[in-house]
């Protein structure tokens, strides 16, 4: 099936993508919550489909290519909680807004880099135009459990 007449949900098995099991909470928030025509998601890590976790300071353990990886995986699981919350990626309208924090050395400044493996797989599943939102990069000190990557979003739905 041609990618451009593809569903999101399609694309996600053609594409060949292996999501981890969507994330559970641990502490006192919920992973995501649909308000009215939005999907919201707390801040995701880099979840690996075994469980485990992408951890290190980009600029220090890992480099730019490393720090994109991480911010992919993190994607992985953004699209398991979007599946887990309404069902299907096909009920997705857009991405409104990616929101990522990189765990990095203070003289790290390409922040967006890493950010670009989480929106570049966005704009493979659900296209450019409803996969690419408006996005903020922070470097940060640090992050829970020493993980690299920490990304939320926001999601517009389609009616029903």
């Amino acid at each position: 099936m041609p990618q451009e007449t593809a569903s999101p949900q399609q694309r996600l098995v053609t594409l060949g993508l292996v999501l981890p099991p969507a994330p559970k909470p641990i502490g006192a928030y919920v992973p995501s919550l649909v308000l009215g025509r939005f999907l919201h998601c707390s801040g995701h890590l880099p979840l690996l489909p075994d469980g485990g976790l992408v951890k290190g300071r980009v600029g220090a353990d890992l480099d730019v290519e490393a720090g994109r990886a991480a911010a992919r995986q993190v994607a992985l699981a953004l699209l398991a909680s979007v599946i887990a919350a309404v069902g299907s990626l096909d009920r997705v309208r857009r991405v409104v807004r990616v929101m990522g924090m990189v765990q990095c050395t203070p003289e790290f400044d390409q922040h967006p880099q890493v950010l670009n493996g989480c929106s570049e797989l966005f704009a493979e599943v659900w296209g450019r135009d409803a996969g690419i939102g408006v996005r903020s990069a922070f470097g940060v000190a640090s992050l829970p459990t020493g993980v690299a990557v920490e990304i939320e979003a926001l999601f517009e739905l389609a009616g029903e």
